[in-house]
């Protein structure tokens, strides 16, 4: 904004305002006066823009960011969660493990959150927590599967399911949204942007549809997907249940369910430009199409072929790339109205 503000600029407006009369060229004591004052009157400008860049809350970010949201709406950020599961543990009849006991994955540790024993079956179920908060205690079937630190009488331990409740905190980007679609859409009298607001103020929600009287009047269905755009589990739907059933409108009946997954496979032959690795390339198209798939879940209802295309074609050391195949065919994959997309396999080969 004020980026002509410069000190040559305001010295020479200070000047002109000068009778020349005066000798103001460099070295006189009227030229050498001034200039200081112009440095000043420089850095004021430079702070002026700073804070004019400021009330731009498009421009703001992190704490920032947060504060600002906060101060207008009361939206705050949604925390970092640490993931939670349950896990089978062999062993001998009458092993115990106590809680804080450590159980681990090749990516980091879980801690037992209650005291179990062993009992004739030869094992238990016992509830876990992972030691770190985020996305990195969402692992695999099978992946918790040792004992970092030997307890005695105990065997195995593996994890039946797949760990997804782990969270990363919430990200500017999906922060500002919320802000957006607060201040911009009236939400009112339980209109279906005031369920939506209400769905995403729950931690682990990443996005929601409301679908009004789909069982009838005064039914209202909630879809859900959890932060990461994947399904969600039982825990998150109850929650979001629970606290929309405190707020509602008296009168309504809601159902609260995830949103179904739809497995999307993706192959293509690529033409790499000279010095780069199949596998290096590979890994950043997956990366992109995880993050085209995360912006499009439950806003879009296809999987645009052109996109994942254009996303190809634009990774650093393609070439050129042929035979684009979504689902084994060469076009835009259709999504149901409650459906989410889920990667399942990413394959490319060379030309």
């Amino acid at each position: 904004m004020f980026e002509n503000q410069t000190e040559e600029a305001i010295k020479q407006r200070i000047l002109d305002r000068i009778d020349n009369s005066m000798s103001k060229i460099e070295g006189t004591l009227t030229h050498d006066a001034i200039s200081p004052t112009s440095i000043e009157l420089a850095q004021t400008y430079i702070n002026l823009d700073y804070i004019a860049n400021k009330l731009d809350i498009d421009s703001l970010e992190g704490a920032e960011l947060e504060q600002r949201i906060k101060e207008r709406t009361g939206i705050e950020r949604k925390p970092a969660t640490k993931a939670t599961t349950n896990v089978v543990i062999h062993g001998s009849v009458g092993a115990e493990i106590r809680k804080g006991d450590i159980v681990g994955s090749n990516s980091v540790n879980f801690i037992s959150l209650e005291n179990k024993t062993i009992g004739e079956e030869g094992y238990t179920n016992v509830n876990i927590e992972c030691e770190r908060f985020g996305t990195v205690g969402n692992v695999p079937t099978g992946a918790i599967n040792f004992f970092p630190i030997s307890i005695p009488g105990l065997s195995s331990v593996n994890n039946p399911d797949p760990v997804t409740n782990g969270y990363d905190a919430e990200s500017d980007k999906s922060l500002l949204e919320r802000y957006y679609a607060k201040v911009r859409t009236p939400a009112t009298s339980g209109n279906r942007h005031h369920y939506a607001n209400w769905a995403k103020e729950v931690i682990g929600v990443g996005e929601v549809k409301i679908i009004p009287l789909w069982n009838g009047n005064g039914t209202v269905k909630i879809v859900i997907v959890n932060q990461n755009k994947m399904v969600a589990d039982d825990e998150l739907i109850q929650r979001v249940f629970n606290y929309i059933e405190d707020v509602r409108p008296i009168g309504a009946t809601i159902t609260v369910t995830s949103a179904t997954p739809q497995s999307i496979d993706i192959d293509s032959i690529v033409t790499l430009s000279q010095g780069y690795q199949l596998n290096d390339v590979l890994n950043k198209f997956k990366e992109k199409v995880e993050s085209y798939r995360k912006d499009v879940a439950l806003k879009d209802n296809y999987i645009s072929y052109a996109a994942i295309g254009n996303i190809l074609f634009n990774i650093e050391g393609v070439l050129d790339y042929k035979d684009l195949k979504l689902n084994n065919k060469m076009e835009s994959i259709v999504l149901g109205e409650e459906e989410v997309p889920i990667i399942n396999s990413v394959n490319l080969a060379v030309m």
